[in-house]
């Protein structure tokens, strides 16, 4: 073992507090990992909640790994296997390895991971002595069939609804049971659990999807999405305090979990449902452990603006001495005049909103549900009370856009930038509006899983248009994101297994996508850039997430003709 790598993950556990050390015995040993640098890994409140429910079982150890800083590579390559961070054991010696997948472009990572820590890719390689590969986190429960190949078992959905019945039986059996009898046994056992070596996809001449047959009668046909149904059950709070994270001066909570907005755009609307939020009672006791801890608490949540108790909610922080509140984006049609009152209190001068397009037309058509009145009235209430500071979030390529919508985006940050000059005439002055522009990816269980990416080439025209247009706003700044890793990451989000023989040749070619799309036989277009037929098999079609597929229809229908719906 390098002294070298050990020293590293004995100096970041002295940074922390909260971490959990548990004596190897007889306990079902679980490396829980994080396909992407410590700083980002443990900033992702997902990945503490799964850790303190493995460490929370009595009969279970769980540890953490994750990709090394760039610089520790070669380390592990010339003299150590990847390590776990609390005791340093090599991952080999885990009887499973699972990773929180929450985002696509992390995907090649888990390749890398496997291979620092000597654990063979495919899961045909493995043998009875390797860990058992597990996935789950939102993009598994979205469409893990691009991982198929590499994963022995994925567990589908809210890891507090499905890991409790799951570490129950790996604890009981895993060690009495071959590797194939365990995962038999959980796929037909376990909801939820999905074992992708246990399922036949056929194939028609044109690449789409003929039939999707499971290989004993016993598993089950459709795969259904495991969902928390009262949130006051466990806390989801940060676990674990490091100053070494993206959000490191703040302490995490969850507030709220799925969205009751249905946007046609956002997996939260439709995955995710239905709607939950925790209790005040729940939630104030969160925010006493995490002041003991940090001054400022961090909300998270898809919908955390349309908390009931929102604004309580945060008075109850401020007024627990010195406390103050971070809300990562906030509705503008929820934002009033006391919570604007309430974020000065805490001293917030940078406020996002997320309008998402500039016309009142493609608002409507992806059922955003607010009117340019509404955003305008939002901005003079955030002036009013000192947030001098904006972060604007749009987004272009998506469907039925046309070049006047992206004018329309133009024309409302000037409408935007107006309001809010002439709002803070006399008094703190208004500073900036950060536009942060994305491009539209489609995701699958939303209405739009059927629509193709809008072409790069496009894209990087309206937002070059974006930019030019609005270079004469001094106050002004846009940042956008990079067209081809939003084509890299709707391959990953819509493909099917077929896709996972590209990721083993970027994996193969250090990351290089433009040799892979070489060397494979694969065409990723087909799954990026082709309008899907309604009546089609889609790769994840086999998972139940409780939203009938017509209605998905209906809304993807209403959405390309203008209409637009109130109800859910």
């Amino acid at each position: 073992m390098s002294w070298k790598l050990k020293k590293k993950c004995l100096d970041i556990l002295a940074g922390e507090e909260g971490y959990v050390r548990k004596v190897w015995g007889d306990a079902l040993t679980i490396c829980l990992a994080y396909p992407n640098v410590y700083r980002t890994g443990m900033s992702n409140l997902g990945f503490q909640t799964v850790y303190a429910l493995i460490n929370g079982h009595p009969v279970c150890l769980c540890e953490r790994a994750f990709l090394p800083d760039p610089g520790d590579e070669a380390d592990h390559e010339a003299s150590s296997p990847l390590l776990s961070l609390e005791s340093q054991k090599p991952l080999g010696d885990f009887d499973m390895l699972a990773f929180s997948l929450s985002f696509e472009n992390d995907y090649p990572h888990i390749l890398r991971i496997l291979e620092l820590a000597g654990i063979p890719l495919a899961t045909a390689a493995r043998g009875e002595q390797d860990p058992l590969v597990i996935g789950g986190g939102i993009a598994a429960t979205l469409n893990p069939e691009p991982l198929a190949d590499f994963f022995d078992l994925f567990l589908i959905g809210d890891g507090e609804a499905v890991l409790p019945r799951f570490l129950d039986t790996a604890a009981a059996l895993r060690r009495r049971l071959t590797r194939e009898e365990f995962l038999a046994h959980v796929q037909k056992e376990i909801p939820g659990a999905y074992v992708p070596r246990f399922y036949r996809v056929a194939t028609q001449e044109d690449g789409l999807i003929a039939a999707r047959e499971p290989l004993d009668a016993a598993f089950p046909r459709r795969i259904e999405r495991r969902w928390a149904v009262d949130l006051d059950a466990f806390p989801t709070e940060q676990v674990i305090t490091t100053a070494g994270t993206e959000f490191g001066n703040m302490f995490l909570t969850e507030v709220s979990r799925g969205c009751p907005r249905g946007c046609r755009f956002c997996a939260a609307g439709f995955v995710c449902r239905p709607v939950r939020f925790r209790s005040v009672a729940a939630l104030e006791s969160s925010f006493r452990r995490g002041l003991e801890k940090r001054k400022t608490i961090g909300l998270l949540g898809t919908a955390v603006s349309d908390h009931p108790d929102l604004i309580p909610l945060c008075r109850a922080i401020i007024d627990s001495g010195g406390g103050s509140v971070a809300v990562g984006s906030l509705r503008m049609d929820r934002l009033s005049g006391p919570m604007a009152a309430l974020l000065k209190e805490t001293g917030v001068e940078t406020v996002s909103l997320a309008p998402e397009a500039g016309s009142q037309r493609l608002r409507d058509a992806i059922r955003k549900g607010i009117s340019e009145e509404q955003i305008f009235s939002a901005v003079e209430k955030l002036i009013e009370y000192d947030m001098v500071c904006l972060r604007l979030y749009f987004m272009v390529g998506l469907p039925t856009e046309t070049d006047e919508d992206i004018e329309a985006i133009c024309r409302l940050v000037k409408g935007i930038g107006h309001r809010a000059r002439r709002s803070s005439a006399g008094r703190k002055g208004f500073r900036r509006i950060t536009l942060s522009v994305n491009q539209f990816i489609p995701k699958p269980g939303t209405p739009f899983q059927w629509h193709p990416l809008e072409d790069t080439a496009v894209v990087r025209r309206r937002i070059r248009r974006i930019a030019g247009a609005l270079r004469a706003e001094k106050a002004v700044r846009v940042t956008h994101d990079i067209p081809k890793w939003n084509y890299i990451q709707a391959l990953l989000s819509l493909g099917d297994r077929t896709v996972g023989k590209l990721l083993l040749a970027v994996h193969r070619r250090g990351g290089n996508w433009a040799q892979a799309f070489k060397e494979v036989n694969v065409n990723p277009d087909f799954y990026v850039y082709r309008p899907k037929e309604t009546g089609e098999i889609l790769p994840w079609d086999f998972i139940d997430h409780g939203t009938d597929k017509q209605f998905l229809i209906s809304e993807y229908r209403k959405a390309l003709s203008g209409e637009y719906r109130e109800d859910n």
